[in-house]
């Protein structure tokens, strides 16, 4: 082999080094996106791909099992029907993680609307009311009085940060204002490029 030839595949060699460890480091923040998209979407096949679901559910059992002892600790001293509300909670803790392990949950994690701990309380469904009409809802006759009311604003999207915790660990952290809790979506390591989101931590 020429030296000229050497040079090049030495050259490939890094190249195709760099670009792998390149698609290592970022991804967590593929397998991130493609999870949103899918669980925005709906999309079960995809987000059972992007979802440990039992390590999910367990994590929520935990947190949220930690989240309700916080608020009965908080509310022994307060209303007593505060704290039997936060009691009735902790016994439906089952239906509610039921209900956040499934994509409308998976959905909700990562659009910063995370479980409160209330009772029965289930993570929102995605309104069909404007793909049901077809389009934009035709304008009203002229004769017709506009709407006096305005529409509330809807709350701001939640600040988002994410990272690296170890190699095999990933974090995305959520908070919508200084004051407000923060919650973290876990995603593990699977292989060296694939990623799963296997757990919460609930902070507030």
């Amino acid at each position: 082999m020429s030296r000229t030839s050497k040079s090049v595949v030495f050259t490939l060699i890094i190249v195709v080094v760099v670009a792998a460890l390149g698609l290592i480091y970022a991804s967590p923040y593929i397998a991130l996106d493609r999870l949103k998209r899918a669980a925005d979407a709906r999309d079960a096949q995809t987000v059972n791909q992007y979802v440990d679901f039992p390590s999910l559910r367990e994590s929520l059992k935990d947190q949220v099992g930690q989240l309700l002892t916080r608020k009965i600790d908080i509310q022994k001293s307060g209303n007593p029907l505060a704290m039997i509300g936060a009691m009735i909670g902790a016994a439906l803790i089952g239906p509610l993680v039921d209900s956040y392990a499934t994509p409308d949950g998976v959905a909700a994690l990562l659009n910063g609307i995370p479980p409160r701990g209330d009772p029965g309380e289930k993570p929102p469904v995605p309104s069909k009311a404007n793909s049901a009409a077809g389009g934009a809802p035709e304008a009203a006759p002229a004769t017709q009085p506009a709407p006096a009311a305005a529409p509330s604003a809807p709350k701001p999207p939640p600040q988002t940060t994410a990272g690296y915790r170890s190699f095999d660990t990933f974090a995305v952290n959520y908070q919508h204002g200084a004051g407000d809790a923060r919650y973290s979506a876990i995603l593990r390591r699977y292989g060296l490029f694939s990623w799963k989101l296997v757990a919460v931590e609930l902070n507030g």
